[in-house]
């Protein structure tokens, strides 16, 4: 389930400066679960039945799965003080999709949905370590069939897919693929708070 958009997103909130792909500043914390319950890495959390564990050794209670309309579940991973990032946020994205039902998968549609998942988030999480010297959270919503995810960091850039784009040339393709599988995306800043955070939607098969 993928669209291209025509344009870029623009930021939705000010412009604190920089350029895409100018060098930016980040930072890796710990995580929590919605509802106040803290998740801190490392730490043993009550686990509710039917949930998976996340990659910082807790766990959340698992939600609806991608065909079920059940309500918003969260999940959230914190970086700080962490090392290979990129697949810490894979593991903990792909245990959330267990736990809310888009794996396993029944379907090629549905294995293909979840691969996309774990795609934009290597790639979110990517372009933070090389534009933004690592990301500080990660942040994932799943609610009515559609994962949202948020990579904030404290960088100053504008994250862009290279324009114009072309498929032999050597970087620039992480946004570009952002882009083309997700249903939308951008990025939010917070005025008088340092960064950003760079989000993206996808959504289950139908």
């Amino acid at each position: 389930m993928s669209t291209t958009r025509p344009y870029s997103p623009g930021d939705r909130g000010p412009e604190s400066g920089g350029a895409s792909g100018a060098p930016e500043g980040g930072a890796p914390g710990t995580g929590e679960s919605e509802g106040g319950v803290p998740a801190v890495m490392g730490a043993p959390v009550p686990v509710s039945a039917g949930a998976a564990p996340t990659a910082s050794g807790t766990a959340a209670p698992a939600g609806p799965g991608p065909a079920s309309g059940g309500g918003r579940q969260v999940r959230l991973l914190n970086f700080e003080d962490a090392s290979g990032v990129v697949p810490l946020a894979r593991d903990f994205t792909r245990e959330a999709l267990y736990a809310w039902g888009w794996l396993p998968s029944a379907t090629a549609d549905q294995r293909a949905a979840a691969e996309d998942v774990l795609l934009v988030v290597s790639e979110l999480v990517t372009n933070a370590c090389l534009h933004a010297e690592g990301p500080d959270e990660l942040r994932i919503t799943c609610e009515k069939k559609v994962i949202r995810l948020e990579v904030s960091d404290r960088g100053t850039g504008q994250p862009a897919p290279r324009t114009p784009h072309r498929a032999g040339r050597p970087g620039g393709h992480g946004m570009f693929i952002v882009q083309r599988l997700c249903l939308d995306w951008g990025v939010v800043r917070t005025p008088g708070v340092a960064g950003k955070r760079v989000w993206a939607e996808l959504g289950a098969p139908a």
